[in-house]
């Protein structure tokens, strides 16, 4: 069964690969800072995922949330740790957040069960 997250995944990568094949400078950039800023600095790279998926919530990307999720269960965040987090980015966007927060609950729920099925296999 295909999933919103499969079909996520496969899109960003198809269009990443797209953006980057225009080879204009400032794009990669961009992209090449935005791949940066989560590296382990003063804050370890968990950390800034963890801040990425907050601040993606109170942008209302759910590209972004997403993206972030992945990344944060990846680095070994905890369901509770995951929901603490979008709490805060519930209490800073307020209520205009709440389908984002739906849409990041589910994402996590897709992920989880992925994961699960990914470990039965073996």
């Amino acid at each position: 069964m295909i999933t919103r997250l499969d079909e996520f995944r496969s899109y960003r990568q198809r269009m990443n690969d797209r953006i980057l094949s225009i080879d204009h400078l400032g794009i990669k950039r961009f992209f090449a800072l935005d791949g940066a800023a989560y590296r382990d600095g003063a804050l370890d790279s968990k950390t800034k995922e963890l801040l990425g998926l907050v601040a993606s919530a109170v942008l209302r990307c759910n590209d972004c949330i997403d993206y972030h999720i992945i990344q944060c269960i990846e680095a070994g965040w905890k369901d509770e740790e995951l929901y603490d987090a979008l709490n805060v980015a519930l209490i800073v966007g307020g209520s205009i957040v709440i389908p984002h927060l739906r849409h990041a609950v589910e994402s996590i729920d897709l992920l989880r069960a992925e994961l699960k099925a990914g470990a039965e296999k073996k």
